[in-house]
C-alpha cells in the first residue's frame, strides 16, 4: 500500500557542509517490515551529531544517500508484522528511526518508538528522544549521580542542557547550570538549575567554585569538550566525573588533573544503550511527564526545505535556547 506513494525527504548525497541537505520531492514512501512501524511524521529534533554526521568528521558514517534524523514525533500509519504495542492512529516518539526523520514518512524499528502523551505536542515530542535518553545516560548509567550530589550542566540552554537540568532535579541534585545569552540563563533557571551562570563572561568558573563554598562540583555533563574540557578537571571535586556529550574537536589537557581529584572522564554515545537500559530510562521519563516535571522546551523551527539553515544555525548561534525542531508544514 505505502510503497507506491511519494514524499519529500532530505537527502544527502554527499559528506560536506549545510548546503549538501537537498530536499526531494519524488521519494518512496517507506514500508514498516517485520517489528517495525511506518509514522507520518509531524516533527523531527534537530540534534548537533546529525551535523558532525553529514560532514564526514564523526565515527558514524551512513552509507550514502541517506536521511538524517532520529527524533521523530507523529501519528502512526501502518504497523509490521509481530506489532503489538502501539497500533495505527498512535500518537508517538522515536530515539532512533530506520529511514530518517527529515522526511514526511518515517519507519522505525519498534523498541525505538513510545507512546506521546496527549499533554505534550508534537514539537514537544520531537525534543524528548536523544535529549532526554541521553541525559538520563549521561547522569545515571554514567555518572552514577547520587541525590544530593552538585552537578554542572556546561552548555544547559539547548535540548540536552535542559533535558540534563530537569532530570538532575527530579534526581535530587544541586544543578548549576552555564548559558550564553540573557535568554538561556532564564530559560536554565525555568528549567530545573538553581543557580546559572554565564559562560561568556571572564571569571566565571570563579563564580561555580564560589557557589560550592570551595568543594567543586560533583558531576559535569559537557556539551562543548573542545573548549571546556580542561577546565572542567579543575572544578571538580574529589571523585568528580565529568561526562562528554558533545565535542567539535581536540583539546589538550594535563593528566595530572585527573590525579590530584582521581577524577574521571567519560564518553556518553546513546547508541550503545542496551534494550534494558532503553527500557529503564523510558519508564523514569514517562513517571515524569505523568508528574508534569518532563516538558520539553522548543526552540526555533524551521520547515522541511529549511533544513540546511536549521544545520547552519545549530552549530553557529550565538547562544541555544531549547530545541530545534523541523516541521512538516
Amino acid at each position: 500500500m505505502s510503497g507506491s506513494r511519494l514524499m519529500r525527504a532530505i537527502r544527502v548525497s554527499e559528506f560536506g557542509g549545510p548546503a549538501v541537505l537537498k530536499l526531494c520531492s519524488d521519494m518512496n514512501v517507506p514500508k514498516p517490515g517485520p517489528k517495525q512501524i511506518l509514522i507520518r511524521v509531524h516533527a523531527c529534533g534537530v540534534n548537533p551529531v546529525e551535523t558532525y554526521i553529514r560532514s564526514g568528521t564523526h565515527i558514524k558514517k551512513p552509507a550514502l544517500p541517506y536521511t538524517p534524523g532520529g527524533d521523530v514525533s507523529g501519528v502512526v500509519q501502518e504497523v509490521g508484522e509481530g506489532v503489538s504495542a502501539i497500533k495505527t492512529g498512535d500518537r508517538v516518539f522515536t530515539t532512533s528511526t530506520v529511514t530518517g526523520g527529515y522526511a514526511e514518512f518515517t519507519v522505525a524499528a519498534d523498541d525505538c518508538v513510545y507512546k506521546l502523551p496527549d499533554n505534550l505536542d508534537f514539537s514537544q515530542g520531537a525534543a524528548i528522544g536523544v535529549p532526554y535518553f541521553t541525559a538520563y545516560r549521561a547522569l545515571v548509567h554514567k555518572a552514577r549521580v547520587k541525590p544530593g550530589e552538585t552537578v554542572l550542566v556546561h552548555g544547559a540552554s539547548g535540548g540536552v542542557g535542559v533535558a540534563t537540568c530537569q532530570l538532575s532535579r527530579a534526581l535530587g541534585l544541586r544543578v548549576l547550570g552555564t548559558a550564553g545569552t540573557p535568554e538561556g540563563l532564564k530559560l536554565v533557571l525555568n528549567n530545573g538549575a538553581h543557580l546559572a551562570f554565564n559562560h561568556r563572561e571572564d571569571g566565571y568558573i570563579d563564580k561555580i567554585m564560589e557557589a560550592t563554598g570551595g568543594q567543586g562540583v560533583n558531576v559535569i555533563v559537557e556539551m562543548l569538550s573542545n573548549v571546556n574540557l580542561d577546565k572542567d578537571l579543575k572544578i571538580l571535586a574529589y571523585g568528580g566525573r565529568v561526562t562528554v556529550v558533545g565535542s567539535r574537536g581536540p583539546i589538550e589537557i594535563n593528566p595530572r588533573d585527573t590525579m590530584t581529584k582521581e577524577s574521571c572522564i567519560m564518553g556518553v554515545a546513546l547508541f550503545y544503550a542496551t534494550p534494558e537500559e532503553q527500557s529503564e530510562c523510558a519508564a523514569f521519563l514517562f513517571s515524569g511527564m505523568e508528574a508534569g516535571w518532563l516538558k520539553p522546551t522548543v526552540g526555533p523551527q524551521y520547515s522541511l526545505q529549511e533544513a540546511p539553515q536549521a544545520h547552519h544555525d545549530i552549530i553557529e548561534c550565538p547562544g541555544a535556547s531549547g530545541k530545534m525542531v523541523l516541521t512538516m508544514k
